[in-house]
């Protein structure tokens, strides 16, 4: 048995996505992390241990952006397939190799030791693989978790269950505050094949002869149903019952694909139980009491705070605690406009000075807590917890001194990196607000106008915010004088409405499928995206030349760090994958 101890500026405990953007954020903006992770993959309920999509904002041109999108570009790319394999070690590169953090995967945190002042010193976790003990020291502790673990281990105000309706004026609560939470599901996957595939169920399943054995459960099997209404844990304790609810969930799984193949027509001739889910996808269990509590009432209002950092659009999805026992409709779906803000307020510990937090854990009531617990949600909320404590560090100051200091550099950042703040526009450098800007074609101004995406304006017509050109054509920037340039940055089209294709072209594109029907179509690079392009500086004597070339780009967020005294910069799109017509909604320099 051995005995570690380490110390970074940042510590974080819990791998899923929230927890992933986190540190890499954190770490991108010049703080050493840790990023603790209790399984040996990350991406949580994403991961290929529990295999629940991303779920985010709804409607036109909400997609989250920023480093959620970063992943689900590098996943087109690289996983044709949708191979969970392959997904998993799109997120293991993404944090592994991310400059500025080391990972510890198979490590379950169990103890903190507190300073005297009441801030966390240190917490210790046991990685049975290694047979190793891990104490990890910091100036500031992340909790992405999920359970928020550090929770109990430290003293931070938590809760878990329902608020009571009267307490926030909350509508869709009950009466009385309670300890019912959403429960837990373990899900499946299936493949179709080109011959007749026999199912034997185990002794233990479950038997249901007909769909009248499960009302208001739809069990089709194509598209992008992954059966989550296979849910139990809302009326038990969703954290220390749950490897009681896997043992009866379990026999739920498999008695479902019973029915589907053996008792009934439903076309599942063909089709094989490829998957079922070990490890139960949980959705809620305890929640940090942050600087402010998001409610169902601020949800609804469109949430515009000062310190907006993140958004949500799913609607608040209240699923019955009841789940599988209870007969009506699993979820009720109460309305919640898309996008609403969530504060940064409700990402750090209101007595735990140096805790912060991202994922379905934040500071919200349940009802809210329905709406922002979706990954795409949580994915931003990691980044901006993330991107908060590097300027913490840098600052030397608390996450509340965040907020009472540095909001506008916050969200400015956030900006910067593509993660889309509602009602926000972005500052444009100096050197490209002051400079002519002209192009061979169109009209190139909304290049430099802040705002990265199609957004309606207030008469709720939609404003593109972009430039197009065909290949060749060009935008560039005039300088009053010859002036050093150190940077290009672009926000290319990533289709932000990009539907999936075959069995899920009904849907919004997910980062993974739930089926997989025969010969279905690859995942691809949004065809919109630009691939190759060009910069070019203009020499003393009139004439381009190329500064930098890029021939196979498939990211939406580009960053290009240049280094050239010049009078004028421009860019030449050459080709794109697939469109006839290169377009992009930002190009800047400074």
């Amino acid at each position: 048995m051995k005995y570690l101890s380490h110390k970074s500026d940042i510590c974080i405990v819990g791998g899923g996505i929230s927890g992933m953007c986190a540190a890499v954020a954190a770490a991108r903006h010049g703080a050493s992390v840790v990023l603790i992770n209790d399984r040996p993959v990350l991406g949580g309920n994403a991961s290929s241990e529990v295999r629940m999509w991303f779920s985010g904002a709804h409607g036109e041109n909400m997609r989250e952006t920023g480093l959620v999108e970063e992943i689900n570009l590098e996943n087109n790319y690289r996983n044709p397939s949708s191979n969970f394999s392959i997904w998993d070690s799109v997120m293991y590169e993404f944090v592994k190799y991310c400059p500025g953090v080391e990972l510890f995967l198979n490590c379950s945190v169990n103890n903190a030791k507190m300073n005297d002042d009441g801030t966390i010193r240190s917490v210790t976790g046991w990685q049975g693989t290694a047979e190793t003990w891990h104490t990890f020291s910091a100036e500031l502790f992340l909790d992405c978790s999920g359970d928020s673990i550090l929770s109990t281990l430290t003293g931070a105000e938590y809760r878990i269950g329902r608020e009571a309706r009267a307490e926030f004026g909350e509508d869709i609560e009950p009466e009385e505050t309670d300890r019912k939470t959403m429960g837990m599901s373990c899900l499946l996957q299936a493949r179709e094949t080109d011959h007749p595939v026999t199912y034997i169920p185990p002794k233990w399943a479950r038997v249901f002869n007909s769909p009248d054995d499960i009302p208001n459960r739809h069990i089709g099997f194509k598209g992008l149903n992954n059966f989550w209404w296979i849910e139990l844990g809302g009326e038990d304790d969703s954290i220390h019952d749950t490897e009681a609810l896997r043992d009866r969930l379990l026999p739920i799984a498999f008695g479902v694909w019973d029915l589907i193949k053996n008792r009934g027509n439903y076309g599942a001739d063909n089709w094989e139980l490829e998957w079922v889910g070990f490890l139960p996808g949980k959705r809620e269990s305890r929640r940090y009491i942050g600087a402010h509590i998001l409610t169902q009432n601020e949800v609804r209002a469109e949430g515009r705070f000062d310190d907006l950092i993140a958004y949500g659009g799913w609607t608040m999805d209240d699923h019955n605690p009841g789940g599988f026992d209870y007969p009506g409709h699993p979820t009720i779906f109460h309305p919640a406009p898309s996008p609403y803000g969530i504060p940064y307020r409700c990402l750090y510990s209101r007595n735990i000075k140096n805790l912060m937090f991202a994922g379905r854990n934040v500071s919200v009531t349940h009802a809210a807590m329905s709406s922002t617990r979706v990954m795409f949600t949580c994915a931003t909320l990691g980044q901006a917890a993330g991107t908060a404590a590097a300027i913490a560090i840098r600052e030397k100051c608390t996450p509340a001194g965040v907020y009472e200091h540095h909001i506008p550099e916050l969200r400015q950042t956030l900006a910067d990196d593509d993660s889309y703040l509602p009602w926000f526009t972005r500052a444009i450098p100096e050197l490209s607000r002051t400079a002519r800007l002209t192009a061979s074609e169109g009209d190139p101004e909304p290049l430099r106008n802040g705002i990265d995406r199609p957004v309606k304006d207030a008469s709720g017509t939609w404003d593109d915010n972009s430039w197009a050109g065909a290949p060749g054509s060009w935008v560039q920037y005039e300088f009053e004088a010859p002036s050093h340039v150190t940077l290009a940055r672009f926000t290319f089209d990533s289709d932000l409405n990009r539907k999936g294709k075959g069995e899920a072209s009904n849907h919004w594109e997910k980062n993974i499928l739930s089926n997989y029907p025969l010969h279905q179509p690859p995942r691809t690079v949004p065809p919109t995206i630009v691939k190759s392009f060009r910069i070019e500086a203009k020499r003393q004597d009139g004439t381009w030349q190329t500064i930098f070339h890029e021939g196979n780009n498939y990211q939406r967020l580009v960053k290009v760090p240049i280094d050239a005294t010049t009078a004028a910069i421009r860019f030449v799109p050459e080709s794109t994958w697939g469109t006839a017509i290169c377009k992009l909604f930002a190009f800047e320099v400074k």
